[in-house]
């Protein structure tokens, strides 16, 4: 059984929220309308059978579709193959989702329980919402400002044991396909180009790097050589030898060619007919379209007007409380020149990158050590610190969570060494306890250790819930005792009003008609993030319409839930237990949780 099973009966209730409160939407046309009754009705065993076997069914197919995502798993028979990108794959496998949904809606809610009444929401959910995407076909644009397709096929490379022989075959073969993958990417983009889906032609020359970098003359400098550097020893000479040669011999001919072309094209024909234009509203049925993303990544029913407010509110009220850290300081000077101070006093960053990644490691390792006072249920899959690449760390955020890939590593705390100027040490608890633990890693560890949901809820993330939750950790950091000096609790603030300051910017972007200056002038105006930092983020929201809103919206309703289970069980609150009750039925829209929270307090006040 999941954790908390004895919670699920009240949980399905969240139906009467409506899907299109918590992401959904509306069913589109040719889409089948949710709940319709069973016909003929099917018998409780019988439906459950049904269920369980559409779960089966469509994680097979997405296994299938995604060989990347299925390696990670330990799919070893995916190790071979690559995704295909072109149109008609898409659109095959929005009909199969079509299919799917079909099947799900024949299966009366009535003939099950409780605990699969919650599994059949969370996959109508699932699947409504890859629908409701694909209406507009993002395929077209295939990449953010720090990954996409390209940096997928590179990160696909690490989900490969490369232990036996068998093992390095199955790469060679998947190496042979990736050249009509990135091909298929590439038209995808030609596509965009054609229907004037394209990114914002603005942020373009600070993607470029990453295209560039695939772009190598020598099979040996590439990122798809890394494997065959260094083989193990269970391997003959011989075998080593051939193997290197067939892989140097699919770069050279097939590989290298393609990334070549790739580059020249983003640079030569991608970027100079991208539009001028900032926000996702510009882009055909863009208003629709971002709407659709703020339902998805919020899971809940709001404006980009209401958002931009509560930003706002948020941003105004953290200021305060960052101008209470300067006054206890006896800073002398206004607030642009504290932030100028930290920017720029070199006691706050690391001469080294190894002296960076072993400041990250012992905070981890100090936050390891305090976690069951504040959890009652732990994971068992570790995690690691490592710098994140050289070939995408010019662009990409200041630090991110790797989840574990199974028989290969743990979940990994990925820490940006590029350009150490910029990556200051005062912010670096935060970031910690957002991307390893209690953040992201317990968050992720834990869904897929249990053994008792379907394997579509372990896969599942609702960005609201595991944003929210890491931002959330960072405001539990204090209560753990992580930070250790004014400015560390600065840093932390810091972190907080850029989340709230997300709320503004993303909307005013992709909304409201904001240029990048301005997006740019609030984060350098309200926060101490370096102006590197600044600029890839807001590159990063200009690229990811939605995305950002979900951290702040996401913290503040587990704050709720937290100050409202305080409330009503007073002496019978116990922290560890409401942190298990948040996490124990992995990644759910806010409407679910909100549910899930008050089933937990109503069991805790039962006799």
């Amino acid at each position: 059984m999941p954790r908390f099973k004895a919670l699920i009966p009240v949980l399905f209730m969240f139906a009467a929220f409506g899907l299109s409160s918590w992401g959904g939407g509306p069913a589109k046309a040719g889409q089948a309308a949710p709940n319709q009754p069973s016909t003929p009705a099917m018998k409780p065993d019988a439906a459950a059978t049904a269920l369980h076997q559409l779960f089966a069914d469509e994680w097979q197919a997405r296994l299938q579709r995604q060989p990347f995502m299925a390696s990670q798993r330990g799919v070893r028979a995916a190790d071979s193959e690559v995704p295909d990108l072109s149109e008609a794959a898409q659109m095959a496998a929005l009909a199969e989702d079509r299919q799917f949904l079909e099947r799900l809606d024949e299966i009366a809610r009535s003939d099950l329980d409780a605990e699969d009444r919650l599994n059949a929401d969370l996959f109508a959910h699932l699947l409504r919402g890859r629908l409701d995407r694909g209406a507009y076909r993002p395929w077209r644009i295939p990449f953010v400002s720090d990954s996409g397709f390209h940096t997928a096929a590179v990160m696909s490379v690490e989900a490969i044991p490369f232990q036996t022989l068998a093992q390095y075959e199955a790469y060679l073969a998947r190496l042979s396909k990736l050249a009509p993958y990135f091909a298929q990417g590439m038209g995808n983009m030609r596509q965009g180009m054609a229907d004037g889906f394209t990114m914002p032609r603005a942020i373009l020359p600070n993607v470029a790097p990453g295209f560039a970098a695939l772009a190598v003359e020598k099979p040996e400098d590439s990122a798809f050589y890394k494997p065959f550097a260094q083989m193990p020893g269970s391997i003959t000479a011989a075998d080593q030898k051939r193997l290197r040669a067939e892989a140097e011999a699919i770069l050279r001919q097939d590989l290298l060619p393609v990334l070549g072309a790739l580059h020249r094209f983003f640079v030569e024909d991608y970027s100079p007919a991208a539009r001028e234009t900032l926000g996702a509203t510009a882009l055909p049925d863009g208003e629709d379209y971002y709407a659709m993303l703020i339902r998805s990544y919020t899971t809940l029913d709001l404006s980009a007007a209401e958002i931009h407010q509560i930003g706002l509110d948020e941003a105004a009220r953290i200021r305060a409380e960052m101008q209470v850290i300067i006054d206890d300081l006896s800073f002398e000077g206004s607030f642009a020149d504290f932030l100028a101070f930290l920017r720029t006093d070199p006691q706050f960053y690391a001469q080294t990158s190894q002296e960076l990644l072993n400041r990250a490691a012992w905070i981890a390792k100090q936050i390891d050590e305090k976690l069951p006072a504040f959890f009652k249920t732990l994971p068992r899959i570790p995690y690691g610190v490592r710098a994140v690449p050289d070939a995408i760390a010019p662009n990409y955020t200041t630090g991110r969570y790797w989840g574990p890939v199974d028989g290969v590593r743990g979940g990994l705390f990925m820490v940006n060494t590029y350009d150490l100027g910029k990556r200051p040490l005062y912010n670096l608890p935060a970031l910690t306890l957002h991307e390893g633990v209690p953040g992201h890693h317990l968050q992720t560890a834990l869904a897929r250790e249990n053994q008792d949901v379907p394997e579509f809820r372990k896969a599942m993330y609702v960005v609201a819930f595991g944003e929210g939750w890491g931002l959330y950790s960072e405001k539990l950091g204090q209560e753990m005792g992580i930070y250790q000096t004014p400015y560390e609790h600065f840093g932390r603030l810091t972190y907080e009003i850029w989340r709230a300051g997300r709320l503004v910017v993303d909307t005013g972007l992709h909304a409201m008609g904001w240029s990048r200056a301005q997006a740019v002038a609030f984060f350098q105006e309200n926060s101490a993030l370096s102006q590197h930092n600044i600029e890839t983020e807001v590159d990063r929201y200009i690229s990811w319409p939605g995305q950002a809103l979900g951290y702040k919206l996401g913290e503040m309703k587990i704050l709720d839930l937290r100050a409202r289970a305080e409330k009503a069980l007073g002496d019978r609150f116990d922290l560890r237990l409401f942190h298990d009750a948040l996490l124990g039925n992995g990644s759910l829209p806010l409407p679910v949780l909100d549910q899930q929270i008050d089933a937990f307090i109503a069991a805790s006040l039962a006799p």
